[in-house]
């Protein structure tokens, strides 16, 4: 899994925060629906970048911990959050999302924004699921969303974004097999008259749905489905079919 740079996360936490924001509510509604959601609020917000979730269920007085890989999202997501790190709801830890271990347990997991599709396979994937069953209480969740190979034919493209301080182009490369690739590079403001010039290569692996089933019930999880962000609880029919899926683990 790729630890992105300190540009690269200086840009990701100015322009790329709005998918956090749209599906925050609709996890926490969906969470909020379970039976133990009343006496365990408490959230691990895994591969948490720049915070902005984990933001949104801590000014709902939930417990939470963001666990990144890079420590330049950290220092972002810690910034974002201070007062409540100072008041001692919050912390963020570097760990990889593939071999990690928690001192606490958590009634609801969730990694977003495609974050999974970056680990390299289905190996490191199951692993991932592992870890996470091993920090979710009896009756918990984890939800998490993944761009299906339906979703990655739409990176095949070249996309530029600019404002009066950021400049990024993405080049995205996809030719049907497992992996996708999108390169990002652009210019982000240092001071008035100078830029600083940043480059990501991110590659994303492409997973057969079934397997990720699969893979979640061997690990310990009971029950696994795929549903749209729009209706977390109405298992789909075909998922494949769709551009991006939103996993559902019940512990």
């Amino acid at each position: 899994m790729q630890a992105y740079g300190a540009a690269f996360a200086r840009v990701y936490n100015l322009l790329w925060s709005g998918f956090a924001r749209e599906v925050a509510p609709r996890l926490l509604e969906f969470y909020e629906r379970s039976p133990i959601a009343p006496t365990e609020q408490s959230l691990l917000d895994l591969c948490c970048g720049t915070g902005q979730l984990a933001l949104y269920f801590l000014e709902r007085g939930y417990r939470v911990t963001g666990l990144d890989l890079s420590e330049s999202m950290l220092d972002h997501a810690r910034a974002n959050a201070d007062i409540f790190i100072q008041a001692g709801q919050a912390r963020f830890v570097q760990g990889d999302a593939a071999a990690f271990t928690l001192d606490e347990r958590f009634g609801l997991v969730v990694s977003t924004f495609d974050a999974l599709n970056h680990l390299p396979g289905l190996d490191a994937l199951r692993a991932c699921f592992a870890c996470v069953r091993e920090v979710t209480v009896a009756g918990g969740s984890f939800i998490f969303d993944l761009n299906t190979r339906a979703g990655f034919q739409r990176w095949n493209s070249i996309s530029v974004q600019e404002s009066d301080d950021t400049l990024v182009v993405n080049r995205g490369i996809y030719d049907g097999g497992d992996k996708a690739y999108t390169r990002i590079s652009g210019f982000i403001r240092e001071t008035e008259d100078l830029f600083q010039r940043f480059e990501e290569t991110v590659y994303e692996t492409a997973f057969d749905l079934p397997a990720v089933r699969a893979a979640l019930l061997d690990v310990g999880w009971q029950d696994a489905y795929f549903a749209r962000a729009s209706d977390l609880a109405v298992p789909l029919d075909e998922p494949e079919r769709e551009g991006r899926v939103f996993v559902i683990a019940a512990g």
